[in-house]
């Protein structure tokens, strides 16, 4: 029998993940059909079966034969260039079984369970403003952040291993170094802004656009952008968001508002950069660890590249308001294109996070990061987070949410137990600047096609540096390698000041304009 080769152990490390990701697969899939299609009793059935499925994927991924295949390859790993899928599946399977095996099997189990629980939950208190009802599951979603902490370790504090789940080796203190530097920059703009008063009248959006329009165009756009609907489909959900089974069905789901229109079309735009990401991973990765986003920062990048700096854009409106006018003749007649990019790029205050603007979209992300750190801390109980988050909402918007509806339920995550989450979807902001300046920077034509409706340049672009790796690479080797430069929020703060400036009239800084 002849020895074994570098490529063979690599391979039947392989085929022993494949099994692995088609049981994660499943659950995902059973966790979409949670939020979209499932009736509300079938809650309790659904918590028993992803947690069996939790329980399944822990066993088979922690099992000693992992380890021998795991060991044999890394044996073989000299042979592989390091950034070969080789050595990349070598390094992030290693990485993702040191860190799984640290949790006990039934600690999985039982939170996909209760996480099914707590979900379904939510999703019936939160329009009845029930948070009393809601607030028990919460309590033992925060438990389990906190077990799940302590089972990872950490140095400084038990916020970096949860976040670390998220954005890998990033901690809190990164985080608040991040976030000072953006609230020394645009607390004072927002201020400026609000000085300067409406510059557009934007009732036009608050009249009845039917919900077969919104989607009919939102999702004509989305096909635009690159999203194949051969490989995906749009449905509703009561929170709007992307979910893969595998490169070829890639999900996505809105929610609509007959008085807010461009609720439900941004949602689809946002929804759709988070799937063409997955669609345009590497065949030769898919059913292995490294077949989806390499970070969450990373994958809300292409969301809000896709939703904000493409579709909040004016180049991309003069080709497109056309088109919605002719779906919404009667509520969109006389509108031109500046008053309606305007409009759709109103910065004031929101109570909803997904209907932020992007000057102040970070400040919500900075309200529930210093909650979640709270939380953890156990300085603020569930008990006292509607409270808590009222007078974080005071503190930073200037508002306070009339009820807990549109306060401290308005996002899933928590349901969930997703803590640590959410500081991913400032670090997206930051990327998605940087890496489409790099993209403009190698393909000047592209705000130019932006303008005339065509896409291809920089989902090309996108594919090539971002979509095409999935895992193999961490995320900080991710963009250096794309963009030449290690993670900053300058490029990004200069965008906001000169693309806000301009709509404001409050000129551009030197800074901004030299970009």
């Amino acid at each position: 029998m002849s020895e074994q080769t570098p490529l063979h152990a690599v391979e039947r490390l392989r085929q022993h993940l494949h099994p692995i990701a088609d049981l994660a697969a499943a659950a995902a899939l059973l966790a979409w059909d949670q939020e979209t299609y499932m009736p509300p009793d079938g809650a309790e059935g659904r918590a028993n079966q992803l947690a069996t499925l939790a329980r399944l994927i822990h066993q088979r991924f922690v099992s000693a034969e992992t380890k021998q295949v795991l060991e044999a390859a890394e044996g073989a790993a000299g042979a592989f260039d390091p950034d070969s899928d080789e050595a990349g599946l070598l390094r992030i399977t290693r990485r993702d079984f040191d860190k799984i095996t640290k949790l006990p099997t039934e600690f999985v189990a039982e939170r996909a369970r209760a996480r099914a629980i707590s979900t379904q939950v939510w999703r019936e208190a939160r329009p009845k403003n029930d948070f009393v009802t809601f607030r028990p599951h919460l309590e033992a979603m925060v438990d389990f952040a906190r077990r799940e902490a302590e089972y990872l370790g950490y140095t400084d504090h038990p916020y970096d291993a949860l976040l670390d789940n998220y954005e890998p080796g990033m901690t809190a203190k990164d985080v608040r170094t991040l976030f000072a530097r953006l609230r020394e920059v645009t607390v004072p703009f927002v201020r400026a802004i609000a000085q300067r008063g409406p510059v557009v009248d934007a009732a036009f959006l608050s009249q009845d656009y039917d919900e077969a329009g919104q989607e009919r165009f939102g999702l004509d756009v989305a096909q635009a952008f690159g999203y194949d609907l051969r490989r995906g489909r749009l449905d509703r959900s009561p929170h709007p968001f992307a979910s893969g089974f595998g490169q070829k069905d890639v999900r996505i789901t809105t929610r609509y508002n007959r008085q807010d229109p461009m609720s439900a079309i941004f949602g689809i735009f946002h929804e759709a950069g988070h799937a063409m990401y997955e669609q345009g991973v590497s065949p030769a990765l898919e059913r292995t660890p490294l077949s989806r986003g390499t970070s969450l920062g990373v994958h809300e990048s292409q969301s809000r590249m896709w939703e904000n700096l493409v579709g909040r854009s004016r180049s991309f409106w003069s080709h497109y308001l056309p088109r919605l006018q002719q779906v919404f003749p009667q509520q969109l007649r006389g509108i031109d294109v500046q008053t309606f990019y305007r409009a759709v790029n109103i910065v004031r205050p929101e109570l909803i996070r997904v209907e932020a603007d992007e000057v102040t979209y970070n400040l919500h992300i900075m309200l529930r990061f210093d909650l979640e750190l709270a939380l953890l801390e156990g300085t603020v109980t569930a008990a006292d987070l509607p409270a808590a988050w009222n007078a974080k909402m005071q503190e930073y918007l200037g508002i306070v949410p009339p009820d807990d509806r549109d306060g401290v339920m308005q996002d899933i995550h928590w349901s969930g137990g997703s803590i640590g989450y959410f500081p991913t979807y400032t670090l997206g902001n930051v990327i998605s600047v940087q890496l489409f300046d790099a993209a403009v920077r190698a393909n000047p034509s592209i705000p130019g096609e932006i303008g005339g409706g065509e896409f291809g340049t920089l989902l090309g672009w996108l594919r090539e540096h971002v979509h095409r790796h999935g895992r193999k690479f961490f995320a900080k080797d991710l963009i250096t390698r794309a963009t030449g430069a290690e993670l900053s929020p300058e490029s990004y703060l200069a965008y906001l000041q000169q693309k806000f400036g301009e709509i404001y009239g409050l000129g551009v800084p030197a800074a901004a304009g030299t970009r």
